[in-house]
């Protein structure tokens, strides 16, 4: 059994699945039904997921590499079949036992091929699969729902249609919605986008912004392009968040709205003070020349009240939990991919919260995600 860390029920604030083979062509848009995302095997590399309009496929066995060690991780991304998966990457009924064993009584489920259809070109295709894996996520959330914390998706083709978006996500009894990195129109911090944000407020729908969904595919984001060994394009995979939140905060889309709270998700923590320091230096020494919103407050602020962050093993983030904001803290164990500290979180953490109290260990391994997302 697992070393007990705290009295309450451990929450995983991003975990997510292996979309299985089914998931969009029976669910998809007619329209779309010869142009599906599906898997489809390769001599070499096995079994991937190909979607069509995108370069580059999508590498079953790294997404679903829990538990496997580094030099395992090498050769995960070639010659892997679906059968070959762990089945609880996609099987709600087999996933209860791989995170009983893993300590996690309770999980927000994201999508993998999801979060990849997030940089597609195009928007209308990227509608029909959002809709089509929000049909899926519902069935498979379903099966637990006090465990399976599945999240939807939208496309945010339009503001109005991103509203009516998060509409139907919530009725279908999904906990929140993953956004796209970039909306089609302008950028998050027009005003256009208002009603999306008075309406996730109203509907009390978190707003998650995934790493990787804001990718140099779509209008010049950060994605895993960069100099150098391919090592250092992982060292840049933070970037597309923190471009999000400056747009949020120095674009006073939190100004206008203050309630509105949106999830940072796997860009881990530990640099936050610092990128908060740097939001108040470029505002207090450079506004009037680099223009931004006008703020009642000091980016920093809103930063530490309206933007929750989820991390796995980054032990910085423990030891600076006093420099953030500790209520908007969220450990995570993201099984079933390649960076998840599964099937190794409890021995983990005994390690890292070693140095919090028990209300502080209560805060990021259950109380701020339970309210966050409604959790009895």
């Amino acid at each position: 059994m697992p070393q007990k860390i705290i009295s309450k029920p451990i929450i995983s604030a991003d975990s997510h699945i292996m979309e299985p083979p089914d998931t969009y062509l029976p669910r998809i848009d007619k329209k779309y039904k010869d142009s599906a995302p599906r898997i489809v095997h390769d001599e070499k590399r096995g079994d991937i997921f190909e979607v069509p309009g995108m370069k580059d496929t999508i590498p079953i066995g790294l997404v679903a590499a829990a538990g496997k060690t580094a030099q395992e991780l090498a050769g995960a991304a070639s010659a892997v079949k679906f059968t070959d998966l762990q089945r609880g990457s996609w099987d709600p009924e087999v996933r209860m036992a791989d995170q009983d064993r893993d300590g996690v009584a309770a999980e927000v489920i994201y999508p993998s091929v999801g979060m990849v259809l997030c940089n597609h070109p195009d928007a209308d295709y990227k509608k029909a699969c959002f809709d089509a894996y929000n049909l899926w996520i519902a069935e498979f959330s379903g099966a637990h729902p006090d465990r399976l914390l599945g999240l939807g998706q939208t496309a945010v083709r339009t503001p109005k249609e991103a509203v009516d978006d998060l509409i139907r996500i919530k009725k279908m009894g999904l906990r929140g919605v993953m956004m796209s990195g970039f909306p089609v129109e302008e950028d998050y911090d027009s005003p256009i986008y208002d009603e999306l944000w008075a309406a996730a407020i109203e509907l009390e729908m978190p707003l998650s912004f995934h790493i990787l969904t804001s990718k140099e595919t779509i209008k010049g984001g950060a994605g895993l392009a960069a100099r150098g060994p391919k090592l250092n394009g992982f060292m840049s995979i933070i970037r597309g968040n923190q471009d999000i939140i400056g747009t949020f905060i120095l674009g006073g889309v939190f100004e206008r709205h203050p309630k509105l709270k949106i999830i940072c998700v796997e860009a881990d923590a530990g640099w936050a003070p610092h990128y908060m320091y740097r939001l108040d230096h470029a505002f207090e020494r450079h506004r009037y020349w680099l223009t931004a919103s006008t703020l009642s407050k000091m980016p920093s602020e809103y930063f530490r009240e309206n933007v929750y962050m989820t991390f796995q093993d980054d032990w910085v983030a423990f030891k600076m939990k006093d420099m953030c904001n500790p209520r908007r803290l969220m450990w995570a164990n993201d099984f079933p991919h390649s960076d998840s500290t599964w099937p190794w979180s409890q021995e983990l953490l005994a390690k890292h919260t070693v140095s919090l109290n028990e209300q502080e260990k209560n805060w990021l391994l259950h109380d701020n995600v339970a309210e966050l997302y409604g959790v009895n």
